[in-house]
C-alpha cells in the first residue's frame, strides 16, 4: 500500500463538501462566542453544569483528557506512526505528524482571535483536545477506508462516524471537566474536520509528484 493515496478518491467530494461546511462553522461559532466568558443557551441546553461529572466517571474523563495532553497525545500520535508503518502506508505515517500538528496549530492560533475565555480567564474555543484526538481518529478512519476497499458512501460514513465517537468522547471530558463549553468542543471538533481532508489532499499531491519525479529520473537513467 505504499503508493496508495492517504485520501480516497472516492471520498474526495464528499470529504472536500464536509471540509467546507466545517470551516465555515468554525468561522461561525467563533464570531457568535467571540469575547464571551459565560456559557451560551446552546450550552446550556446541551449541558447545564459545566464541570458537573463526579466520582468514579471524573476518573474516566481525566484519563481521556490525558490523551491530549502533551504526554498523552505524543503516545497516541507514536502509536498512530508506528502502526502506518507496520502496514506500509507511509502517506498516513505523514498525515498523522503532520495533520495532527496544523490541527492543533489552528486550534491555538484561534484562540486568541476568538478571545472566549472560561473559569479565570482561560480561552476556550474551539477545543484543542477535541481537535486532536478527532484529527488522529480521522487518519485511522482513512486508512481503515483504503484498506477495506470501501466506496464513497460506506467510507464517508465510516470516517464521519469513528470522527464522531473520538470527538464526542474528548467532548464529553472536557465538558464534563470544566474545561470546555460544548460548543467549545463542536469548534474543535469541526476544526478537525475541516483541516484532515484539506491535509491529505496535500499529503497525496506531495507523494504524487515526487513519485512521478522518481519514476522520471528512473527512465532517463534506462535510455
Amino acid at each position: 500500500m505504499t503508493d496508495t493515496p492517504v485520501l480516497p478518491p472516492p471520498l474526495r467530494a464528499w470529504l472536500g463538501l464536509i471540509a467546507a461546511l466545517a470551516a465555515l462553522a468554525v468561522v461561525v461559532l467563533g464570531v457568535l462566542y467571540a469575547g464571551h466568558s459565560e456559557p451560551g443557551t446552546a450550552d446550556m441546553w446541551v449541558a447545564p453544569e459545566v464541570g458537573g461529572v463526579r466520582p468514579p466517571w471524573r476518573d474516566v474523563a481525566l484519563a481521556t483528557d490525558f490523551l491530549g495532553e502533551p504526554a498523552g497525545a505524543a503516545a497516541l500520535a507514536v502509536a498512530a506512526v508506528a502502526g502506518c508503518l507496520l502496514l506500509r502506508c507511509p502517506r498516513a505515517a505523514v498525515l498523522v505528524v503532520v495533520g495532527a500538528t496544523l490541527t492543533v496549530g489552528v486550534a491555538t492560533l484561534l484562540k486568541p482571535v476568538v478571545g472566549r475565555t472560561i473559569h479565570d480567564g482561560h480561552l476556550s474555543y474551539p477545543s484543542g483536545h477535541t481537535a486532536f484526538v478527532t484529527a488522529l481518529a480521522l487518519v485511522v478512519a482513512l486508512l481503515a477506508t483504503n484498506l477495506l476497499g470501501l466506496g464513497g458512501a460506506g467510507g464517508t460514513l465510516l470516517v464521519l462516524a469513528t470522527a464522531l465517537v473520538a470527538g464526542a468522547a474528548m467532548g464529553w471530558a472536557q465538558v464534563g471537566l470544566g474545561a470546555h463549553y460544548p460548543t467549545d468542543v463542536l469548534g474543535g471538533w469541526c476544526t478537525a474536520l475541516a483541516v484532515i481532508p484539506a491535509t491529505a489532499w496535500l499529503v497525496d499531491g506531495v507523494a504524487d509528484r515526487l513519485s512521478d519525479g522518481v519514476a522520471g529520473a528512473g527512465r532517463r537513467q534506462q535510455r
